[in-house]
């Protein structure tokens, strides 16, 4: 691998000052809603729990010392397919390290992952065995945080995969792995279709299966995943629609108004942390949710983030996958992966159904996520 190399500018995470005091000042006024009496979480988040969140992003929160933990990695900015892209690389110090890229989903960034870098690049230090060590690269996929503008239309999973295939050769790795949740999970298998010589295997959470009208193909579902697919069919996904349909103008809000930004993704951490009824803090530290939701606003790329559902789902990306690349799926209690389904459109020889656990896994319960990535990857050294 090598990282010197004109094409691959070091970055480092710098917020001007002006922005941070811009953020709280826009909190301080911020003209709050009305709401119905008894209706709780029902209806959206409740007033007085986001004006609390939202207090303490003004008052107690700390951007600078977030910042500062991000910098502590080698970070880069490049440009592929026209298409600027920030990274983490992580390099371990296990010289026979597996390369590995996490990539995240919405509404997520890099900030997931930060749990488990340490004990995937240096099992060593952390109590594991340093053959189940990795290289890291942890990009913002485009549109997201620092990777950006958004080079044009047509930002779908297939092309992310191709920039992503194109970065792992620019960084020098002849083979990697690759793990991806919620839209990650969608576009790993792109990676391993389009770059089969080189992907050694693709392992997936929060991974979406979905029916595709074969004859016979809901007659042997077993009653959990016919509770999935029941589940599937009525989810809380009107943010699904506003980002599919109208991600354009739902950013107007979202950018303008920072607890706007805030209510959007917090709903998403209460709905899909485990278990749901509890607040998201109770799954994920507060700070870490604010630090996702401070890079949405600060970056200002709440439309440019969704911009990917609607590639996905109203300019309809072809679906095709690889049944080339071994693939491992590990199903925590929250998620909906129906196994025949997944079986038919990947080559499974990995698959861990957990019962417990959320859908920011990373955060949630990292060291599931560790044990079943560095299982998977063993059984195909």
């Amino acid at each position: 691998m090598t990282n010197n190399r004109p094409d691959l500018r070091s970055f480092r995470i710098d917020i001007p000052q002006s922005q941070l005091d811009d953020l709280k000042a826009r909190l301080a006024g911020t003209r709050w809603p009305d709401e119905l009496p008894g209706v709780g979480w029902s209806r959206g988040v409740p007033v007085a729990y986001l004006r609390e969140v939202a207090d303490h992003w003004r008052t107690g929160y700390n951007w600078r010392a977030q910042e500062a933990t991000l910098n502590r990695y080698q970070q880069h900015l490049t440009t592929i397919d026209g298409q600027n892209l920030h990274l983490l690389h992580v390099p371990s110090p296990e010289p026979d390290a597996t390369p590995l890229v996490l990539l995240h989903g919405w509404p997520g960034g890099v900030v997931d992952f930060l749990d488990v870098i340490g004990p995937l690049s240096d099992p060593r230090s952390h109590g594991g065995d340093p053959a189940d060590a990795f290289h890291l690269v942890i990009p913002s996929l485009p549109g997201f945080g620092f990777s950006t503008p958004l080079a044009g239309p047509g930002m779908n999973a297939p092309r992310i995969a191709g920039i992503l295939a194109q970065l792992m050769d620019r960084l020098g790795y002849d083979r990697y792995g690759v793990h991806g949740y919620d839209m990650g999970a969608w576009i790993a298998p792109h990676v391993g279709r389009l770059d089969p010589d080189r992907v050694i295997g693709v392992h997936l959470t929060a991974m979406v299966t979905l029916p595709v009208g074969a004859p016979g193909e809901m007659d042997h579902l077993s009653e959990v995943e016919q509770q999935r697919w029941q589940r599937m069919q009525n989810p809380n996904d009107g943010y699904f629609h506003c980002n599919a349909k109208r991600p354009q103008t739902v950013g107007y809000a979202l950018t303008d108004s920072p607890a706007g930004q805030l209510a959007w993704i917090v709903e998403k951490f209460k709905e899909l942390t485990d278990p749901e009824e509890g607040l998201p803090e109770e799954s994920i530290d507060r700070d870490r949710i604010l630090t996702e939701v401070s890079i949405y606003w600060l970056t200002g790329t709440a439309a440019s983030a969704a911009q990917i559902y609607y590639e996905e789902i109203s300019a309809g990306s072809p679906q095709q996958w690889s049944r080339t690349v071994p693939t491992g799926v590990l199903v925590s209690g929250h998620d909906n992966a129906i196994r025949p389904w997944a079986e038919r459109d990947h080559q499974v020889v990995h698959w861990t159904e957990l019962g417990r656990g959320g859908h920011f896994l990373a955060m949630e319960a990292p060291e599931l996520l560790i044990d079943d990535v560095r299982t998977f990857f063993g059984k195909l050294r």
